[in-house]
């Protein structure tokens, strides 16, 4: 998919006619309340000023977004801004002819905009070998563990004292079990966080070539001992249920807010709707480390989506698109997105302002996700990771990681079958890109 749209997209971009009124289209992926704060933010813009009007539209999920924008290019009806998840940044840059970079926009329009403003774990993933930003950083989101005070309370476990290491997450998965819960422990979207991130976290390279960052040609390495150790302990601990496989993408999340699993690791930007569903004190953590293992922790990496502008529209559009991320880089702004939805704060003001305004202190546990992407300067391992395919990838990442937990596969084997499938899409795409 993603190769096929950097193809799709590469020296398609054309001049489409100007529009009577300016007015920006922005193509997206976010339903329900998400849905609904997005089109606030473009409401409470509109309404700023007279010159422009960003008219947001749902696509579907990003993979349907995505692919609406490759037929939108063939027809030259594309929109000047179009979200993208951040595993989807690879495929983007290589439609070289398509992507209006943020930086050249900002440049071009004269609007002021420092890639300094905006926090290192953010603009990491977005920048490219010269540190220059090639789109703008929307929703993000890192992984932090969550945990059930009540059962903890039952199991004479203390409610004030989130497990810190893969450890103390295994000793209280199993106290839990034994005084009733159903599971000990348990993750949403397997590879982002027992891949991903537990790589990034330990200081451990995904891929070589920075993690992609360094050029196409990079090849998988997360059949390093360190992994292969951690996989193969979750899959010992899924023998007893202290750690409970709950299928990819979200579906762990309700066997926690149900009060089945005592302890959830998942994004950032589930609290609120833990918070909405769970009939119990609900205790946030930082995500696991183990001990052992030199430099951990180094911080987590981010999740979520990116806004890219698209070439191809009138002249006009751009500056409306150049004034609406000045606007969505105002500190207030990005401060009330943070607290509404639980997406990190792309900026440093927008941190510290919600820190001032007491929101951490009222809402204890908002700042975790924050203090984990910033707990030490990114390093070449933990800036993020961008590697074509990687939906495929991360596919075939976690198809393994599922024969290993079922214990059809040793870590070994499953990681060492999951670095020779992902590699040969790695080359796939570079071929298709060169």
């Amino acid at each position: 998919m993603q190769a096929a749209l950097a193809l799709g997209l590469f020296g398609l971009a054309g001049a489409s006619p100007a529009h009577a009124v300016v007015e920006v289209a922005w193509w997206h992926a976010m339903s329900g309340q998400l849905k609904l704060r997005l089109e606030q933010l473009a409401a409470d813009f509109n309404a700023s000023q007279a010159e422009y009007r960003i008219v947001p539209s749902y696509k579907g999920n990003y993979t349907e977004t995505v692919t609406s924008a490759i037929f939108a290019f063939r027809s030259h009806s594309q929109p000047a801004i179009v979200q993208v998840n951040e595993i989807g940044t690879a495929t983007m840059m290589a439609a070289k002819g398509a992507v209006y970079p943020v930086f050249e926009l900002m440049r071009d329009e004269q609007e002021a905009f420092s890639p300094a403003a905006y926090l290192p774990a953010v603009t990491g993933y977005y920048t490219d070998i010269d540190g220059n930003m090639l789109s703008f950083p929307f929703n993000a989101s890192t992984p932090i563990l969550y945990y059930n005070k009540t059962l903890f309370g039952r199991a004479g476990l203390d409610p004030g004292q989130p497990p810190k290491t893969w450890p103390e997450v295994g000793a209280a998965a199993k106290r839990l079990l034994a005084a009733g819960a159903a599971c000990g422990f348990t993750t949403s979207w397997p590879s982002w966080i027992n891949i991903e991130n537990f790589s990034a976290y330990h200081n451990l390279p995904l891929a070589s070539r920075s993690n992609g960052l360094g050029g196409l040609d990079a090849v998988l390495t997360i059949d390093n001992p360190t992994v292969v150790r951690h996989i193969a302990q979750l899959a010992e601990w899924q023998t007893s249920k202290a750690f409970d496989y709950s299928g990819r993408a979200t579906t762990a999340e309700p066997r926690f807010q149900k009060g089945e699993c005592a302890i959830f690791i998942g994004s950032s930007a589930t609290r609120a709707d833990i918070l909405a569903n769970a009939k119990f004190e609900v205790g946030f953590g930082m995500l696991p480390y183990w001990p052992d293992v030199a430099g951990a922790p180094q911080n987590t990496i981010i999740g979520g989506a990116t806004l890219w502008v698209l070439r191809g529209r009138p002249s006009e559009e751009y500056r409306g698109v150049a004034k609406f991320f000045g606007y969505l880089s105002q500190p207030e702004i990005q401060a009330a997105w943070h607290q509404n939805t639980g997406y990190l704060p792309i900026t440093r003001a927008a941190y510290e302002l919600t820190r001032a305004q007491g929101f951490y202190d009222r809402n204890p546990g908002t700042d975790i996700s924050i203090e984990q992407i910033t707990l030490k300067m990114p390093t070449e391992n933990s800036k993020g990771l961008r590697l074509g395919s990687f939906v495929l990838i991360r596919d075939v990442i976690e198809d393994e990681l599922e024969q290993a937990f079922a214990g059809k596969k040793s870590a070994k084997t499953a990681l060492g079958s999951a670095v020779e499938r992902g590699n040969r899409l790695l080359r796939q795409f570079e071929r298709a890109n060169p």
